[in-house]
């Protein structure tokens, strides 16, 4: 039985986080802003665990510092609807009776806010494997390997789903098969090529 791993961000919630500063910055002016702090970088610092104290610290820029500090308490506004159609096949997969499990990069602190925002992510999955609580992050082999030990399961038995491509050629590093998510329709046809729904 193939056992089905989702990435989250981007493959079954959607997220933006020049959301967050669009009302203060305008759409152009927040995605300025993200790329004069490094955001990314700073994002998956602490992915891996680090706080956005630590983040905020790195900004030189005062007012800069300023707005990421609020990354946290309106965090809710970066992730602001499901990406249906892929839940629909996450609900297709259970019913055919494979097992469905996530890997995602989130921060610990982000975490409990996207499961409060969207109760079925604390649920609906057989194992969770957030990143920031285990201090390992994708695409590092480490992660996908800790995965198949707390999941008891075989990494060729597993189809790992991601919309960052180095994401899945990790997951394939480390004996998974991988699908580089493009959108539901595309995930329905990978998922049905591989007779899984």
């Amino acid at each position: 039985m193939t056992h089905v791993v989702f990435d989250i961000g981007g493959v079954l919630v959607h997220g933006d986080p020049a959301l967050i500063w669009s009302d203060e910055l305008g759409r152009e002016g927040a995605e300025a802003f993200l790329a004069r702090i490094g955001f990314d970088g700073l994002e998956l610092a602490c992915d891996g665990g680090a706080p956005l104290s630590d983040a905020v610290a790195c900004v030189t820029d005062a007012e800069d510092g300023r707005r990421l500090s609020a990354y946290n308490a309106c965090f809710a506004k970066s992730i602001p609807h499901k990406i249906e159609g892929s839940w629909e096949h996450l609900y297709a997969l259970k019913r055919a009776g494979h097992p469905v499990s996530a890997i995602t990069n989130w921060s610990a602190e982000t975490w409990p806010i996207a499961c409060d925002t969207y109760p079925e992510l604390a649920s609906v999955f057989d194992t969770t494997i957030v990143s920031a609580a285990v201090g390992m992050v994708k695409p590092g082999l480490e992660i996908y390997r800790h995965f198949c030990a707390v999941a008891d399961v075989a990494a060729q038995d597993c189809l790992f789903i991601d919309d960052r491509a180095q994401n899945c050629v990790g997951a394939i590093a480390a004996g998974m098969d991988a699908l580089h998510f493009s959108g539901p329709d595309a995930l329905a046809d990978g998922l049905q090529t591989r007779g899984l729904i």
